[in-house]
């Protein structure tokens, strides 16, 4: 699993999703902390391929990770064939993903931790669980068939209400905030939550955090980072 990478005592840069604004992206992994991405590298903007590439060549050279977002999980079906609802985003990146780059995509995909903790931080595309805490995520990833279990849906999706937004999207509840245990802060994208173009931090009634750094890129805003110090 990419967990087990994290050097020991390094410092991080944790970056929001990117959405193939490659371009922000090449900027933002211009350091010599180590990168963790929390998902959702692909569809929307110019470049999907090139923030892939990008986030390989991190990889390969031990400098970084990406986590599971549900546009990587969604992709995954849809190269391996499975019947997903194909929004004109993701056809955009399926007609431009070079067939070369494809089986390490999935690859990767399937490798990706879909959280992740380090001592009192937790990493996730999403939302929030309990069970988080518990134990590391599945690996590899379910990308092939079947629905995702509660656990891993809330780490691609967040906790929806089931109900559609003006902007057609789906409307997500933040009550898993409010489970977030004393001293713990999560790290997350998948909703832009901002409203002054910076990571938005929401605080939970026990003492605990999120921080959400989707401030649209891909999707007419700008891409965020933070920069952590070392655990401990």
């Amino acid at each position: 699993m990419r967990a087990a990478l994290v050097p020991p005592g390094a410092a991080l840069r944790i970056i929001g999703d990117v959405h193939g604004d490659a371009r922000a992206f090449s900027h933002a992994v211009a350091t010599d902390r180590f990168v963790i991405q929390l998902g959702d590298l692909v569809d929307y903007g110019p470049d999907s391929a090139a923030v892939l590439t990008t986030m390989f060549d991190l990889i390969d050279a031990g400098r970084g990770l990406f986590l599971l977002g549900n546009h990587e999980f969604k992709l995954a079906q849809a190269l391996l064939g499975r019947t997903v609802a194909t929004a004109p985003a993701l056809l955009a990146t399926l007609a431009a993903l070079p067939g070369a780059l494809v089986p390490r995509t999935l690859d990767e995909i399937a490798a990706a931790p879909a959280w992740l903790q380090l001592g009192a931080r937790v990493f996730v595309h999403a939302g929030f669980h309990s069970a988080m805490l518990e134990g590391p995520p599945p690996c590899p990833n379910p990308i092939g068939g079947g629905r995702p279990d509660a656990v891993l849906a809330r780490a691609l999706y967040g906790e929806p209400t089931g109900r559609i937004q003006p902007d057609g999207f789906p409307e997500r509840s933040l009550r898993w905030v409010d489970r977030i245990p004393p001293g713990v802060t999560v790290y997350c994208g998948h909703d832009q939550r901002s409203r002054d173009g910076r990571p938005y931090v929401r605080k939970s009634r026990g003492g605990g955090a999120a921080v959400f750094l989707d401030t649209g890129a891909g999707k007419g805003g700008h891409l965020s980072w933070i920069d952590l110090p070392p655990e401990g």
